[in-house]
């Protein structure tokens, strides 16, 4: 049997606050990342090398982008945050789908909260959507294959 990895077009992103169809179609998603942060030990003596041991994990801001959305939950949700200063934190789960648009695998994203949102340059010379980017701060994700 073959094995083929997974296409990267297919997702879907699900926020636990959003009652729209709308608020789950990005065209981008990124900073699912997870990095071990270290600490440096010398050991007396030895000068070839330092120990380096494990801190605690670091994880990048979430970016998710789309065309504009009017009337958005899901911005109202960051312009709350934004302009009033009322955060909210929400889990959310991006899904990444088969051809039979059934999950494979799923990545839990906690207490995430909007940090920034910026629109694309208008340029009246192309011919191009508008374009929103949503960046969040979580505390940590998960993976589990569905």
């Amino acid at each position: 049997m073959n094995y083929y990895p997974p296409a990267g077009f297919h997702f879907l992103v699900e926020f636990n606050i959003s009652g729209q169809s709308e608020d789950v179609r990005f065209q981008e998603v990124a900073g699912l990342t997870v990095q071990m942060q270290t600490e440096e030990l010398a050991e007396g003596g030895q000068l070839r090398f330092a120990h380096k041991l494990p801190l605690r994990t670091q994880y990048d801001n979430l970016v998710l982008k789309r065309g504009l959305v009017l009337n958005s939950n899901l911005i109202k949700w960051c312009q709350n945050a934004i302009e009033n200063f009322s955060f909210q934190p929400s889990n959310l789960m991006v899904k990444l789908l088969n051809e039979a648009h059934q999950p494979i695998g799923v990545w839990n994203v906690v207490h995430a909260y909007p940090v920034k949102w910026s629109i694309s340059a208008f340029n009246a010379e192309k011919s191009e959507l508008a374009i929103e980017t949503l960046e969040l701060c979580y505390h940590y994700f998960n993976y589990r294959p569905a």
